[in-house]
């Protein structure tokens, strides 16, 4: 039995080699890659509500986005999205920076307008951290976009890649 094994015993030294010149390998190919996965991470810091109707009513969301990757992300586009209590979602309309600055100037209650807007083509540079704002109206009232579960904001890269920023407990 014992000349029987003998081959494979031979064998042990060089297939080990082989697994772990693989195992280097795979691990050179993540570290080389870490940086190539273009998102953005982030949180919201303050969202502010105010009554538009009695049936509408605008969110002013303030958050910050990290580019962890080595390469910029380009915003081609922005949404969105209200949960609810019980999980109903709403998509919400994306005001303009020119109209979210005449909320901020007509409705003193809302505070200072601490960041500029989030617009299409915003460029964040490689490992940059920077802080923005979206204004959105949903067509519910102030007193049930208060009582959200969270808000979601979705925002797509210029080549495809999306992102979430996400409020609460999402």
């Amino acid at each position: 039995m014992k000349k029987a094994l003998e081959p494979y015993i031979k064998l042990a030294p060089f297939i080990g080699i082989g697994i772990v010149v693989v195992v280097i390998a795979i691990l050179a190919i993540f570290y080389i890659q870490r940086g190539a996965h273009v998102e953005l991470q982030g949180s919201v810091q303050k969202v502010r509500t105010l009554a538009l109707d009695e049936n509408s009513s605008a969110a002013l969301i303030d958050f910050r986005v990290l580019n962890p990757s080595d390469y910029p992300f380009v915003v081609r586009e922005a949404a969105v999205t209200l949960v609810e209590p019980g999980g109903k979602t709403l998509e919400g309309m994306i005001i303009a920076e020119v109209d979210a600055q005449r909320l901020f100037d007509y409705y003193p209650v809302l505070g200072q307008k601490y960041n500029d807007s989030l617009v299409i083509r915003t460029k964040v540079n490689p490992h940059q951290t920077m802080d923005r704002m979206l204004a959105v109206r949903f067509d519910v009232p102030e007193k049930q976009l208060q009582a959200r579960q969270g808000l979601r904001i979705r925002i797509e890269e210029l080549d495809g890649p999306v992102s979430y920023i996400v409020e609460g407990k999402l």
